[in-house]
């Protein structure tokens, strides 16, 4: 041990190296210690949200492409991200036109802002409307096409958790889901459902929670996210909650809307891609007339899957 390293702190010590490696495995090794790798710093998840993006992919002169909600330079991923594990972003296709998505994910996302078309994907062809919802598996590229008038997709995948373990999408036919259509009418008539016949105080709040056939044990959209339709009737709130999963959402529609995260307002906005970050004490406020509906998509299903969730009503 050198003599600088004598006069540091062991919380302060460098990564240390064998001592006299013989062969290239030894020498990959790294030792650290209890005070300068438990407890590792990293930069926390903003509470934000992302207006300019839903608004240059609306715009008509936009052309045909990918507008990322991305904060890798924020959560220092060196890979694109909009929490750690999640990546969302607008898909604009100018009418008449195509465009191809391959995430490097396990599954994708899709969520129909506006217009109409069809998307294929493998041997399956969807066609859609606003509203709709598609899943798409990982491993296979998705081809979205448009008819008469611009489409925007709104596009969620987990592409950040399989980059930050270096690990590639799934070969053909093991996707953890196969292709699934959530139809805007269906997922109406549940949230319909839902509001009308939950007694007072039986749900923590009106989410329809969409899975597929194969993830219907887990109840989640991907073994490691879930996927909600959260309905919030006009004049009310939903109360204070924290949960250790991050919320990625989509502002679907809603006037006079806001959450409170930590005690600090954040307003809606159409469209608008919005973070929730973990561990916040957070809730959402309908004070207009009409029902307020936002899409969420969280890495629930990790926290699931390790006994750690955390949910629970708080006080602000």
């Amino acid at each position: 041990m050198t003599e600088t390293l004598r006069n540091l702190r062991v919380s302060e010590m460098p990564p240390q190296h064998a001592a006299d490696p013989k062969t290239p495995a030894q020498q990959r090794a790294r030792f650290f210690n209890s005070g300068n790798a438990f407890n590792v710093q990293l930069p926390p998840v903003p509470d934000m949200a992302f207006a300019e993006e839903p608004a240059r992919a609306l715009d008509p002169a936009t052309p045909t492409g990918m507008i990322l909600c991305d904060i890798s330079d924020q959560l220092e991923c060196p890979f694109p991200a909009t929490s750690p594990l999640v990546l969302a972003g607008y898909a604009r296709i100018r009418a008449g036109e195509s465009l191809n998505t391959d995430p490097r994910a396990s599954g994708v996302i899709a969520y129909v802002i506006q217009g109409d078309g069809t998307t294929r994907c493998g041997d399956e062809e969807i066609a859609w409307a606003p509203g709709d919802i598609m899943l798409f598996p990982g491993g296979a590229a998705q081809h979205h096409e448009t008819g008469d008038s611009d489409a925007v997709l709104w596009v969620v995948s987990n592409e950040p958790q399989v980059a930050f373990e270096g690990l590639q999408p799934p070969a053909v036919g093991m996707a953890p889901t196969g292709v699934v259509h959530y139809k805007a009418a269906d997922i109406a008539a549940q949230s319909d459902y839902l509001v009308a016949n939950a007694e007072v105080g039986e749900l923590p709040g009106y989410a329809i929670v969409l899975s597929s056939e194969q993830n219907e044990a887990s109840r989640n959209v991907l073994p490691t996210l879930t996927l909600a339709m959260n309905t919030l009737p006009g004049g009310t709130s939903q109360p204070p909650h924290r949960h250790n999963s991050v919320a990625v959402s989509l502002v679907v529609s809603g006037e006079d809307c806001y959450s409170m995260i930590d005690g600090k307002r954040k307003d809606w906005s159409p469209w608008a891609t919005t973070i929730t970050p973990p561990v916040s004490v957070h809730s959402h406020h309908n004070g207009g007339d009409s029902r307020a509906m936002f899409l969420i998509v969280q890495d629930g299903g990790l926290y699931y899957h390790t006994r750690a969730m955390g949910f629970e009503f708080a006080e602000e």
